[in-house]
């Protein structure tokens, strides 16, 4: 958490290219070209998020040079990979590349399908090195098996081992939940996390999930018709009203916080942020161990006064930013401002409301209006 790409400014540190490459499409369909320009950091996880047929896998192809495209550059971390004297083909590029399918061989156990990745690495990866994947990814038991024998999920934790026993400067990551079942979904989320939190591996990660952004990525890149159309740092540009990509009931907010307090009692946990204080469900992280959580604009409701008789925990003093349409047409969007209490600081971080036209006539809430934001624990996702 805290992550600053800012302070990540030299070709050294970064990941910089151009791609223009006009695709050919069919006869009752639009030409499609994609124009990207990069520059983000190369540490942590850089999202790239949009709508189908936007472009994203197509700029993940690029980068990995499995899509030839002559009107293109691309240097990572210092190292020129693409430009007007050379061109890495794709077998001399150092990325790992994990895809919507976990294109495990079917006829290998899952160690042997590693082993092979092992013996390919750029660099020798040590006995400790392999062990410590292998315990990363949590699949020790499943290393005697076959493909056909593991879930969805225990193939594509499989998948990013062998990709990570590379040893890849880059990591690329197609949709890498796309064919999976909410379940399969939750039981490998956690494994992301672990990885983003444990490896210095700049990963690239596309998806259309806001869910799976939203705990992942540190920086974030918005695609639409082939161009990136807004980014930067992910929990600054998911926080806009004006996002560019229809969000619906999956607009909100990530914050950064840390657990502070636990109780044993009610099987919560207290986290702050700056802004104030929220609780949740207590998953079991340990005190002062970062936490992301996301709130949703649908389950913030607002009063003119703080109410206690309520069984709502979460209660925040906030100051009404902005108004602004929504795309249904009886409600609005608020970016709200929360108050630090008993001070007269405010903070940079913000939340985002949806309600009806009618409760803010009816509540004369207009922009500077202070009031009390209230939020369900279980809206609270990390």
């Amino acid at each position: 958490m805290g992550f600053d790409p800012d302070l990540l400014t030299s070709p050294a540190t970064r990941i910089r290219g151009y791609f223009h490459l006009p695709l050919p499409r069919g006869d009752n369909e639009r030409q499609f070209t994609l124009d990207v320009k990069l520059d983000i950091p190369g540490r942590g996880v850089t999202g790239i998020f949009g709508s189908s047929g936007s472009g994203k896998t197509t700029l993940l192809r690029c980068i990995a040079g499995l899509q030839f495209c002559k009107n293109g550059s691309l240097s990572v971390k210092g190292e020129v990979w693409q430009g007007m004297e050379k061109t890495l083909p794709v077998h001399q590029r150092p990325l790992g590349f994990v895809f919507q399918q976990p294109s495990l061989f079917p006829h290998l156990t899952a160690e042997r399908n590693l082993l092979f990745a092992r013996k390919r690495a750029w660099k020798s990866v040590s006995p400790t090195e392999y062990e410590q994947i292998i315990a990363l990814m949590g699949i020790e038991h499943l290393l005697g098996q076959r493909p056909a024998a593991l879930s969805g999920g225990e193939q594509q934790r499989v998948a990013i081992a062998r990709a990570l026993l590379i040893k890849p400067s880059l990591l690329l990551m197609d949709e890498p939940l796309a064919s999976l079942d909410q379940m399969r979904k939750r039981e490998i989320l956690p494994y992301l996390e672990k990885l983003h939190r444990t490896l210095d591996i700049p990963i690239l990660y596309v998806s259309h999930a806001v869910e799976e952004i939203a705990r992942l990525a540190d920086h974030l890149l918005l695609m639409e018709d082939g161009k990136i159309v807004r980014e930067g740092l992910a929990s600054a540009v998911l926080s806009r009203t004006d996002f560019p990509v229809p969000l619906g009931d999956d607009l909100g907010v990530v914050v950064d916080a840390r657990i502070a307090e636990r109780s044993s009692e009610w099987r919560l946990a207290r986290v702050q942020f700056h802004g104030g204080d929220l609780w949740l469900r207590d998953s079991g992280e340990a005190i002062g161990e970062p936490i992301r959580v996301r709130i949703l604009a649908r389950d913030i409701s607002l009063s003119l006064d703080a109410h206690t008789r309520t069984s709502i925990l979460n209660r925040l003093p906030v100051r009404v930013q902005e108004i602004t349409a929504d795309s249904d047409p009886a409600m609005v969007l608020m970016r709200l401002e929360p108050k630090m209490q008993n001070a007269s600081t405010t903070t940079e971080t913000c939340l985002i409301a949806r309600i009806t036209r009618r409760s803010l006539q009816q509540l004369k809430i207009t922009k500077g209006s202070e009031l009390w934001a209230q939020i369900k624990s279980v809206a609270i996702v990390r």
